[in-house]
């Protein structure tokens, strides 16, 4: 593949080279509403992902350790919570923004590489998830439903599927001056063309074929007779349905932004101040779908659900059971201080 130079490239709010003071508050008003958004970002999603990632962890190890065994689905949704609390983590480089994280460009790649390793991997594990419940409502007599009762294999193919994909999106980054210092963002601005092609490719292109292929197969084929109706398919794993949705949504906004910027780059273009504010704002969107999609799984995936609803009432009934014990209590004492 023929190297490129990128040497040229650079974010156009780093170009303060104002023409008319229209240009002037067209950049003013994009750095406060980046601002804005990194903050809303930063204060209401980022704690609720977390928190919500952190129950889903506690109720797939407690059932393990309690039954010490691990549905499928279960497995599947808990390394799909992983990768998104792992993508969390890395969405804390945008605390900087309206500016970017200082970093070479040798830390930058490999910040892109973690994040690329999870992006796959969560679109990947999810398109998994999809054919396991296409498979329970289509039994097949095939060697892919026996592929598939190996969920710890599946989950391996994975893994090394995304570490591949990952790798060859951080060798399309580039391989020169990996010392200099460079405005660092997860998808970094000095990448070659052909990083955003592949990962349009293989992050968005093939996996929502293969989702919609899904979605086609569960809609349109007819079931065996034994088979439930569709609408209580759907409700029995509301979770995987409406996290698959939310996911496509988001991320073909984010996707198509990122062919857009591989176009300028294809132009020797660096774009304008609405440009790069439109990609930061698919980025932030990108991070929020992260959290999005762990507080879906709690709230409607049937084993996290009954765990929590089952916590809600044990909680009223000890404060029910506390004011009972209260009112014979002051009751008491009144009659006391009354003799």
């Amino acid at each position: 593949m023929t190297s490129h130079n990128m040497t040229w490239i650079s974010y156009p709010s780093k170009n303060l080279d104002f023409t008319s003071p229209e240009e002037i508050e067209a950049f003013i008003a994009s750095q406060n509403i980046i601002s804005r958004l990194m903050h809303c970002y930063i204060a209401f999603f980022v704690p609720t992902g977390l928190i919500a990632g952190t129950c889903i962890l506690i109720v797939f190890i407690k059932n393990y350790l309690q039954y010490k065994v691990i549905e499928n689905l279960d497995l599947f949704l808990l390394h799909f919570t992983i990768s998104n609390i792992i993508m969390i983590f890395l969405s804390f480089t945008v605390i900087t923004r309206p500016d970017y994280l200082k970093a070479t460009r040798l830390a930058c790649n490999v910040l892109s590489f973690f994040f690329n390793f999870s992006y796959f991997n969560s679109q990947y594990i999810l398109i998994l998830t999809l054919l396991i419940l296409l498979l329970k409502r289509f039994p097949p007599r095939t060697a892919l439903s026996k592929g598939t009762q190996r969920p710890v294999l599946c989950v391996g193919f994975v893994l090394t599927y995304a570490f591949c994909l990952s790798l060859s999106t951080a060798l399309l980054v580039g391989t020169d001056n990996y010392h200099l210092e460079t405005d660092c963002q997860l998808d970094p601005l000095f990448a070659w063309p052909e990083y955003e092609i592949v990962k349009f490719t293989f992050g968005f292109g093939i996996p929502s074929f293969l989702q919609t292929l899904c979605f086609t197969v569960l809609l349109a084929k007819a079931a065996p007779a034994e088979a439930p109706a569709l609408q209580q398919h759907v409700r029995a794993y509301p979770a995987a349905y409406i996290v698959s949705t939310t996911i496509f949504i988001c991320r073909l906004f984010y996707n198509v932004m990122i062919l857009f910027r591989t176009t300028f780059k294809l132009q020797k273009s660096i774009g304008t101040a609405k440009n790069e504010l439109v990609m930061n704002i698919a980025e932030i969107v990108l991070f929020c779908e992260s959290c999005a999609s762990l507080v879906f799984i709690l709230g409607f995936h049937k084993p996290c659900k009954d765990e929590i609803l089952r916590v809600i009432q044990k909680c009223r009934r000890e404060n029910t059971a506390n004011n009972h014990l209260e009112i014979p209590m002051a009751a008491t004492t009144h009659e006391s201080g009354s003799q």
